[in-house]
């Protein structure tokens, strides 16, 4: 893999995708390739906040509109749609900008991370029980460390923990190094800083503009398909809660509120997530002394080189 690759990453609007852009095109011999669990999909533009047609057009862009909504995109298979985009970048002679908010996929090519197998039957059985505890209770009896390393409540995360587990034969926890390791990162790291206050403002009034964009037609039209919203597809935030909307009769308003509320609090573990990488070097969203951000992270990236 290239050292001379680079990624960005930082919490949900804070401004990534726009500084992205503008840093290719200082650059000029640089791809994005984006690093974002839901921009996979076709058909879920406005609430992913994708890049437009013509953003796409002015710089290169990979890993998007990959999949249809209906199916369940997988880290595993980020990682190799994503190992596949990088050498053929590479083989072109430029390099890749990696760009997004979802810190696991970027750690699964950064760190190379050993990703345990899928095993529908096993997972199926596990989904037929309803009770979340009782199924944490059995994690904590077959993989204490997995459990350790997750909230109780987050029935998808031990689901998955005890599908690996119960399907390979191997505890969760020991496939690759885990995620508390951190070895030296293959390319120069970037986080964009930005004060939580701000960013709650930006979050509000995004979903403001993507609603005015028509984000509820969106949904809507993703609700339409034949062939449905697949689980993943459907925990996305903003599609999960005008879908309580349209399928559930939860008010506009109000599922629009619980949107930001529960953007605000993934923003908040996304920085979490990434503040425990100490190899991230960060960039605030408004540079010392009134220097903007792109001019701090040009100088950042000649000091790494």
């Amino acid at each position: 893999m290239s050292a001379d690759h680079l990624a960005l990453v930082g919490p949900t609007a804070s401004g990534k995708s726009a500084l992205a852009l503008d840093l290719a095109r200082r650059l000029g011999d640089v791809e994005i390739v984006s690093v974002d669990s839901m921009q996979v999909y076709r058909g879920m533009d406005i609430g992913t906040a994708k890049p437009t047609a013509a953003e796409q057009a002015e710089i290169p862009h990979h890993l998007i509109d990959l999949v249809e909504p209906d199916d369940d995109y997988t880290v595993s298979r980020f990682q190799t749609d994503c190992r596949a985009v990088l050498a053929d970048i590479e083989r072109r002679g430029r390099r890749a900008l990696l760009v997004g908010g979802t810190g696991l996929y970027l750690r699964a090519i950064t760190d190379q991370l050993e990703i345990p197998g899928q095993f529908p039957a096993v997972r199926q059985q596990l989904e037929g029980d309803p009770d979340t505890a009782a199924l944490f209770a059995r994690l904590q009896s077959l993989d204490p460390v997995a459990a350790g390393r997750m909230e109780p409540s987050n029935r998808r995360r031990v689901v998955r923990a005890l599908e690996v587990t119960l399907g390979s034969g191997r505890p969760f926890s020991s496939f690759g190094p885990g995620l508390d390791q951190y070895p030296p990162a293959p390319f120069p790291v970037f986080g964009l800083a930005i004060d939580l206050h701000v960013l709650r403002d930006r979050i509000a009034q995004r979903y403001q503009q993507q609603l005015r964009d028509g984000f509820l037609a969106e949904v809507a039209a993703l609700r339409a398909r034949p062939a449905g919203i697949s689980r993943t597809a459907r925990q996305a935030l903003g599609y999960a809660e005008l879908l309580d909307h349209l399928e559930g009769g939860t008010p506009l308003e109000e599922a629009v509120a619980t949107a930001i509320t529960r953007t605000n609090r993934f923003a908040r573990r996304q920085l979490r997530w990434f503040r425990r990488d100490l190899r991230i070097r960060w960039i605030p969203s408004e540079g010392a002394d009134g220097e903007n951000a792109l001019a701090v992270l040009l100088r950042s990236l000649e000091d790494s080189v």
